[in-house]
């Protein structure tokens, strides 16, 4: 009874704080919601009329999503396979310098050059670079790329000019699924040994393991992605504990946000994980066919996507990645009253839009209540509604 009490009194807080993140918080001012450019109706998170926080902006599944005319008939005549290409599975995601790259999972790592409106494959991932399934790809500060690809057993490095430069690892003694890349190391998730591997970038040695103590409750139980914040916090995704763990680089455990189940801030299957330069979170869950976003204390602030065909829908998502550089891109998709922060990408593995982009940022001329703020009025009616049903 205490336990469904106190889920009672959790699923009651997060619905409490939602309605105030995402719409009971109105009076500062009314503004219609924003209108389109091209009179269609634009999508945002929250649903109007509370006060939009995201907007879904545009898709890319085929080759012909940045290059308009391409087709299966044009790459049979020519050779060029890239040519018609559309999406088999895709799974991670990042972008640099305007190059959108995807790893299609069955397939090789693509790249949507938003640039020069062309799309190919990445250069380095054959040969000695070639993918075999390329489950997730990330960045470091000079645009290396770092693929894990748990078939070959390795992450493959690439450089800024998207060339083969070195593997990590060796093949069958792991299963590398993702990695990330801070101060000259390379955070690799191993699925198998359900653990962190860290390895020197420049020598390619391992350095040291994290995620399994002496504290069996803080050990990691099927990770499944990674991604490190400005202060160099690990947050991995984590299947088998059904939260995001936060870990500091020596691995001790900071933090452990959402827990298993089904009701708001809890997790069933979390994938993908990211944060913004202001500390929120953003974590995939492929079950719930969502993003949900908390602030770096687990509180949680507000979820977008969830299942469905529609523009900003997602069909079992797999990953999550922030952009701050590459908005110029898409500002002629975004509604003239809404100001983009940045950009947040997610796959999803089937459906119609495969790689989703949605913009963060709020709305012109409306006045929005700090998190701080939302959070204190939700404790406020939390503790009202305990005092009113005892």
């Amino acid at each position: 009874m205490v336990v469904l009490m106190n889920n009672a009194k959790n699923f009651f807080r997060y619905t409490l704080l939602l309605a105030f993140l995402i719409g009971a918080v109105l009076q500062s001012g009314c503004v219609t919601t924003p209108k389109p450019v091209d009179q269609e109706e634009a999508v945002f998170f929250p649903d109007p009329p509370a006060p939009p926080r995201l907007q879904f902006l545009r898709s890319f599944t085929t080759s012909d999503d940045i290059e308009a005319g391409a087709s299966a008939f044009d790459s049979f005549l020519t050779g060029d396979a890239s040519k018609g290409y559309h999406l088999v599975k895709p799974y991670g995601v990042a972008i640099k310098d305007g190059s959108l790259y995807v790893c299609d999972s069955q397939a090789t790592v693509v790249v949507f050059d938003l640039k020069n409106k062309k799309f190919h494959t990445m250069e380095g991932a054959k040969g000695l670079g070639k993918v075999v399934q390329p489950l997730n790809i990330s960045l470091d500060s000079q645009g290396n790329k770092f693929v894990a690809d748990p078939v070959r057993g390795e992450v493959l490095m690439y450089d800024n000019k998207d060339f083969y430069v070195k593997s990590f690892g060796a093949a069958g003694q792991w299963k590398p699924v993702d990695a990330a890349a801070y101060d000259g190391q390379l955070y690799v998730v191993d699925a198998k040994e359900r653990e962190i591997k860290v390895f020197d970038i420049a020598s390619g040695e391992k350095i040291r393991s994290l995620g399994r103590s002496n504290k069996p409750e803080e050990n990691l139980g099927l990770p499944t992605g990674i991604t490190i914040d400005a202060e160099g916090l690990l947050y991995i995704s984590d299947s088998g504990r059904f939260q995001v763990v936060v870990y500091d680089r020596d691995g001790h455990q900071r933090n452990a946000i959402g827990r298993p189940g089904a009701n708001l801030g809890h997790f069933a299957r979390p994938r993908g994980v990211a944060t913004d330069r202001e500390g929120r979170v953003f974590a995939v869950d492929a079950a719930f066919e969502n993003v949900q976003i908390f602030r770096n204390d687990g509180q949680l602030l507000l979820f977008f996507g969830g299942s469905g065909t529609g523009p900003g829908k997602l069909f079992l998502p797999a990953d999550v990645f922030i952009d701050y550089d590459n908005v110029e891109y898409f500002r002629q998709d975004a509604d003239p009253n809404f100001d983009i922060e940045y950009l947040v990408f997610v796959t999803s593995q089937f459906g119609q839009r495969l790689v989703n982009v949605y913009g963060f940022g709020k709305e012109k001329g409306r006045t929005y209540p700090s998190e701080d703020e939302l959070v204190e009025k939700a404790e406020q009616k939390l503790k009202q509604w305990q005092k009113e049903s005892k």
